[in-house]
């Protein structure tokens, strides 16, 4: 069983970065890309910000596949991480699920 002292803890900060920054992406692809490319008719913006949420994407997957072993993240946590960077919002709630995993800063 791990315990918080034995979290990687830079790690799990990318981690969490990562994810507002992914989930962030999702976001603005969902609720302004996709209506400006439907609605003023212009895709530029869904093809400019489309891949950058493509590698993102990929991105945190294999933060999280890589973070089992790494940070280590249980089955459960890697699992609910991937499935996160799928359904939007779901990523910022993940990480605050991550940030409770984090070892307090004790300053002596």
């Amino acid at each position: 069983m791990t315990t918080k002292t034995d979290i990687n803890r830079t790690y799990l900060i990318c981690l969490i970065i990562a994810g507002l920054i992914e989930g962030t992406s999702t976001l603005l692809l969902l609720f302004i890309a996709v209506p400006i490319k439907y609605l003023l008719d212009a895709p530029g913006v869904v093809q400019i910000l489309g891949p950058i949420h493509g590698w993102l994407f990929v991105m945190l997957v294999l933060m999280f596949l890589i973070g089992k072993k790494v940070v280590p993240l249980s089955q459960k946590m890697m699992w609910a991480g991937m499935l996160g960077a799928v359904l939007p919002f779901l990523p910022f709630y993940i990480d605050y699920k991550l940030a409770k995993l984090m070892p307090e800063n004790k300053a002596d």
